[in-house]
């Protein structure tokens, strides 16, 4: 059957541009704490141990629920999950609005981590039902720029509206836009059929479930997990550290280095979606996915990892090492699109979501992982030496190059779904 079959471009788009929207909601709640982080331990006298907690238990439960609702996503509908997800964030901003304790800021932060945990993941299912295979990688592109300019709108709106209302209206502003989202998402957000179509007019043969510990244990989904990890630790590192870096190391003032600190964030957006639509042209022009997404993604791994090393050079002035630095960190953000859609080749569309939430939750503790360990190099080889923060991104393409050599020797997703299609009459068990 023709791919295309049951292909509703306009309601797609549609819908990717609304957890476009949501996307953005999602990287607003992440960083809005950290925005008002002086004015809020002022107030109710947190020292920043206990504010370090606060904003650390965001994670707690992050990775547990991406897993349990990925699962989840495979037997209820999305659009009744997201919808959830969308309540459950604006009602939580309430509290944190109002409430004066670290134990109540404590436990929001806890329950909203676990509710934004499974976004991502669910999302890709999401938009995997309304887009063929080969018509992928950019509307999952265009959702991960919601994550930027949701960076850029907290940039630019949160200090405002903490110097003229106060740090807690932003909980407020937050608290309304979910809600509106989540209306608005109620009247107009359907569930793509094209997964169910693909079934059912297959005649009276349907791709069977394959058993979790063989798609864990295969070569190409591991492949594509470490790529996914890889590209989460050069984030983790990136959004930790690169202020510091620009401020404390180049030399920047404070209202400089976030200048250009939203311009390495908004470098990663051309970036994204033109190697997102190279890719998908690639396919379109009959070109296998090993070569389309998996060399593609490794060359851009490598490219950015030399990038990233080539800050050690001497000679770079300052505005020149915050250009190499926007390019190394934009070219790997491919990943965040091709990821998701390479592991969708391999895994039936019965278990994508729960493959997609395991691999968001695995991947994601690079995030965790490579601030901690940067920390520990920058401390080591001096808080103020350009040299000590280049050897911690260095880290980054370390972990860049490891990931793109698995991938070239393991990541084959034709032969990989091969062995995961097997077909067996319909109703067999």
């Amino acid at each position: 059957m023709n791919s295309l079959d049951g292909y509703r471009p306009r309601a797609a788009w549609m819908t990717t541009l609304l957890l476009t929207g949501l996307a953005l909601i999602n990287f607003l709640d992440k960083i809005v704490l950290g925005m008002v982080a002086v004015p809020l331990m002022r107030e109710l006298n947190l020292s920043p141990a206990q504010f370090g907690v606060v904003a650390g238990s965001f994670f707690w439960l992050f990775a547990v629920s991406t897993v349990l609702v990925g699962f989840l996503s495979n037997r209820v509908q999305t659009r009744w999950l997201l919808l959830a997800m969308g309540v459950m964030w604006a009602v939580l901003q309430v509290p944190q609005a109002l409430f004066g304790s670290m134990s109540a800021f404590l436990l929001c932060r806890v329950v909203l981590g676990a509710a934004e945990g499974p976004f991502y993941p669910v999302s890709v299912h999401a938009l995997y039902k309304w887009f063929p295979d080969e018509k992928r990688n950019m509307p999952v592109a265009l959702l991960n720029q919601g994550a930027i300019v949701g960076l850029l709108l907290a940039g630019l709106l949160i200090p405002v509206i903490t110097h003229r209302w106060g740090w807690r209206m932003n909980f407020i502003v937050l608290g309304v836009i979910g809600a509106v989202w989540s209306v608005l998402w109620l009247c107009v957000g359907r569930e793509g059929n094209l997964a169910q179509r693909a079934r059912t007019q297959s005649g009276n043969t349907v791709v069977r479930s394959v058993p979790y510990r063989k798609l864990l244990s295969s070569p190409s989904v591991l492949s594509v997990f470490i790529l996914g990890f890889a590209a989460y630790w050069m984030m983790g590192a990136n959004m930790t550290w690169l202020p510091s870096y620009l401020e404390k190391a180049l030399g920047f003032s404070g209202i400089t280095s976030g200048r250009c600190f939203a311009l390495v964030i908004v470098t990663a957006a051309p970036f994204s979606l033109g190697l997102s639509w190279l890719s998908q042209r690639m396919l379109a022009r009959g070109a296998t996915s090993r070569a389309a997404r998996v060399r593609l993604l490794c060359v851009a791994f490598a490219a950015g990892a030399c990038l990233f090393s080539a800050l050690m050079l001497p000679g770079l002035s300052p505005a020149q090492k915050v250009a190499v630095f926007a390019v190394a960190g934009a070219l790997p953000s491919v990943c965040f699109a091709l990821a998701p859609a390479l592991l969708s080749e391999i895994v039936p569309d019965a278990q994508r979501g729960a493959l997609i939430g395991i691999h968001t939750a695995l991947a994601s503790t690079g995030a965790a992982i490579a601030p901690m360990l940067i920390g520990r190099i920058v401390q080591t080889y001096g808080g103020s030496s350009a040299r000590a923060y280049e050897l911690g991104f260095a880290t980054s393409a370390a972990m860049l190059v490891l990931a793109a050599l698995v991938a070239l020797r393991w990541l084959h997703p034709e032969s990989a779904r091969r062995a995961s299609d097997e077909p067996v009459a319909a109703g067999a068990a």
